[in-house]
């Protein structure tokens, strides 16, 4: 994936593009539709019977003339990744399997596009203690047979795109923002009866959207991205947070250990882990330190 270029936009021309995006209705897809609408970027909403096909989505591509194409879609599970080992079908269909079918009918027509992937398919750090690169591969995948069901497939969806044409892959973790909702990390973490301290890395949703398009913009290389914010935080650290901007009042209780977390709380395995976005920086793409970032959100919250 390493090598491509795509075709020189400039800053003007850029703005006469069309955008298309699969999974606009999700928490990511609307993040990045309120992106779009501030920044002018023309963008066109494609719905799940467009993604039943390679043929259907080069088809519905080619009559909307979109320029490019960003993938939101997938499955998470709700309330939480638990749901997925109910879901299975779900869950490698829209994990695994279509990132195949959107390389097929974007490849086939030459435009570029990005895929939404997870910094999930990784757990802890490297074995020399530093946080994982783009080329490290993961360790928290159906390969090592220690992972989520969820996490196994994302990790599936990138080894699909081994190789593709005019594509990135950005990489999520744990996405958080200043306004309440129940995927946002920061509501979880106020609303969980009990905690797992962990050690992670995070991403501010409405940078890692602007991220995304901003990769187009600015012409940036093909291939894969991990876009959280720099820095690491533990769960401690953010209630310290939390408790210090006095958004929440509540007394958090964590829980003893990992074991007894799997044990109480959860049906499978948590990715917690941290990785490197400092090849995203290189290249422009504007993600401001964790600590900032969360301090900031806090400081602005929205209930």
């Amino acid at each position: 994936m390493r090598g491509f270029v795509t075709k020189e936009y400039g800053l003007e021309s850029f703005s006469m593009k069309k955008l298309a995006i699969l999974g606009a209705g999700g928490y990511v897809g609307t993040a990045l539709r309120e992106h779009c609408d501030t920044q002018g970027v023309s963008y066109v909403a494609l719905g799940r019977s467009h993604t039943a096909s390679s043929d259907g989505l080069q088809k519905a591509l080619v009559e909307c003339k979109a320029d490019y194409l960003i993938n939101c879609a997938g499955y998470t599970g709700k309330p939480n990744v638990d749901a997925c080992e109910l879901h299975k079908a779900e869950c490698l269909e829209g994990n695994g399997v279509l990132p195949g079918i959107i390389r097929q009918a974007c490849e086939r027509i030459g435009i570029p596009w990005g895929h939404v992937s997870s910094g999930c398919i990784f757990t802890g750090r490297r074995s020399d203690g530093a946080a994982f690169r783009e080329e490290d591969p993961p360790n928290f995948s159906f390969r090592q047979n220690n992972c989520s069901f969820y996490s196994g497939c994302k990790a599936l969806g990138e080894e699909v795109l081994e190789g593709a044409e005019k594509c990135y892959i950005w990489r999520l973790r744990i996405p958080f923002e200043n306004t309440a909702n129940p995927r946002n990390y920061l509501q979880k973490v106020m609303s969980y009866e009990r905690l797992l301290d962990a050690e992670n890395s995070l991403s501010y949703l409405h940078e890692f959207v602007a991220a995304c398009v901003d990769s187009f913009r600015l012409n940036i290389p093909f291939g894969i991205y991990n876009l959280t914010n720099p820095g690491n935080v533990t769960t401690r650290e953010v209630v310290e947070l939390i408790q210090q901007t006095g958004v929440c009042s509540k007394k958090f209780v964590f829980f003893e250990d990992e074991s007894q977390f799997m044990k109480i709380a959860a049906k499978t395995p948590r990715s917690n882990c941290v990785v490197d976005s400092s090849k995203a920086i290189r290249h422009g793409l504007k993600l401001r330190p964790v600590h900032e970032v969360l301090e900031d959100c806090l400081k602005t919250w929205v209930q």
